[in-house]
């Protein structure tokens, strides 16, 4: 770089000459500089590969166990019956007829005028079956509720609900005054009740004071209480097999199914269990795109463009083609030993790039055969090559992303480069302001000196200008 000042003597421009002598000590940053870039693009890059290495693993790690294999799908062909199975249920249909729904027993008091008292006592709660005619205790203890003199309706109301005897209590109110409405809080003919009353005005049999809420029974000594509805189980027919069940959800009738009895039907309603093909199809796409993702990841940043001669950050990085050409040698490897050994097999080709696509009719074929589609990826072996493709690629990309795995040496490695042309940097960048200070003492001194000498100069020419004056 040539060096230029419009000064003389002096008058030298030494800032100037000093600010292109620093550029050209600056002059290495930019190889520098350019590095730097590269190495932050390749890092980035690199993350987005950790992640996308992570993704494919939690994809095929999903293929593993027999939660996907297994899951299955309940249908019906009316909203009367509903239906529900556990994973792993044996797939089956049937046909369900409603003939009556599980009730709770339910009982009211008679009108007394809005706010009215109904005198001092205890109301005891027992828990049982009315089904023989005559009340059969449960196994629970009664509950004793305690009524002050002053308590109304809805304060009685509340006090059984707070007592927890299993049954739910409210006020009715209309023209003709208020009402207790006692019910169970479950259904079923096991699941009725009986009220005792023990009334403080000595009677507890008659149609006054406390007595006035008693139940015990349609033909019992107690007055009070009338009832509603009876307890009743609900009764249906499966594949005209009788049934019964004390609340309106089956459990226990069909090992991992749940029928929901809604409605009396007017005949027979279909239900169904099947496998459930839908989610095995969405956990394989998801598994298909996520190793596309990282395949095209890989095929953007590591091509040369000869149109464009563009190349991608990872052009010629040893570990990013390297990595992508296990991944697609995986793909095409196979699990010996069953029906279907290969991802082809089951309709998950390779096309042109790299890119695996599903053949939906090959799939299709392949769930008629569940055991051999569920061994081709989730085959446990001690010989890695025997592993299903689930094993075998998520303990490929946990390896990958291991503390020694070769995403996160290479990781490192860059990180590295990072700090160290950091330093190079900061080296460069003090040896600039080194010799900017040494350049400018330099120079300043040397601007002096000129400046002296101009006086020098100025002064002998003086001199010689009064002795040729004298001459004369």
């Amino acid at each position: 770089m040539a060096i230029t000042s419009p000064g003389l003597a002096s008058g030298l421009n030494v800032k100037d000459i000093v600010s292109q002598l620093v550029a050209l000590e600056r002059r290495p940053l930019v190889p520098l500089q350019q590095a730097a870039a590269s190495f932050s693009s390749k890092l980035s890059i690199y993350g987005t590969i950790k992640s996308m290495v992570s993704a494919l693993g939690d994809a095929a790690s999903k293929l593993t166990g027999t939660t996907a294999w297994n899951g299955v799908k309940a249908t019906t062909t009316s909203d009367a019956v509903g239906i529900s199975a556990r994973a792993g249920t044996t797939p089956t249909s049937m046909s369900i007829e409603v003939q009556s729904l599980a009730r709770a027993q339910s009982n009211a008091s008679a009108a007394v005028p809005n706010g009215s008292t109904m005198g001092s006592g205890t109301l005891s709660i027992q828990m049982g079956s009315w089904a023989t005619g005559s009340f059969e205790a449960g196994t629970a203890a009664a509950v004793n509720v305690t009524v002050a003199a002053t308590d109304t309706l809805s304060d009685i109301a509340t006090k059984i609900n707070n007592a927890g005897g299993g049954v739910n209590a409210t006020v009715l109110r209309d023209a003709s005054g208020e009402r207790l409405l006692v019910r169970s809080s479950t259904t079923g003919e096991v699941n009725g009740f009986q009220i005792t009353a023990t009334d403080d005005d000595g009677d507890n049999t008659d149609a006054a004071g406390l007595s006035r809420l008693a139940y015990g029974g349609t033909s019992g000594a107690m007055h009070g209480m009338t009832l509603s509805q009876a307890g009743a189980n609900a009764q249906a027919t499966v594949n005209n097999v009788p049934i019964t069940s004390a609340t309106n959800t089956v459990t226990d009738a069909l090992p991992g199914i749940t029928l929901n009895l809604n409605k009396v039907t007017t005949g027979p309603v279909e239900v169904g269990v099947m496998q459930d093909k839908d989610s095995i199809r969405k956990n394989l796409q998801a598994f298909v795109d996520s190793y596309n993702a990282i395949n095209s990841m890989l095929g953007t940043a590591t091509r040369y463009d000869p149109d464009t001669k563009v190349a991608g950050s990872l052009q010629g990085d040893s570990t990013a083609v390297g990595l992508q050409t296990s991944l697609r040698n995986m793909m095409r490897s196979i699990t010996p030993g069953g029906d279907l050994q290969r991802l082809s097999d089951v309709g998950i080709e390779m096309k042109s790039g790299g890119v695996l696509a599903i053949d939906n009719t090959k799939l299709d074929r392949a769930m008629e055969n569940p055991a051999a589609l569920q061994r081709l990826f989730a085959n446990t072996s001690t010989i890695a090559t025997e592993q299903g493709f689930g094993l075998k690629v998520k303990a490929f990309a946990d390896g990958l992303n291991a503390t020694n795995g070769l995403v996160t040496t290479r990781t490192e490695s860059l990180r590295g480069s990072i700090t160290r042309n950091g330093k190079e940097q900061d080296k460069v960048n003090d040896r600039a302001v080194r010799a900017e200070a040494r350049y400018l003492a330099q120079y300043n001194a040397m601007d002096a000196a000129v400046g002296q000498l101009n006086g020098l100069s100025n002064f002998v020419n003086q001199q010689v200008t009064l002795w040729n004056n004298q001459k004369g």
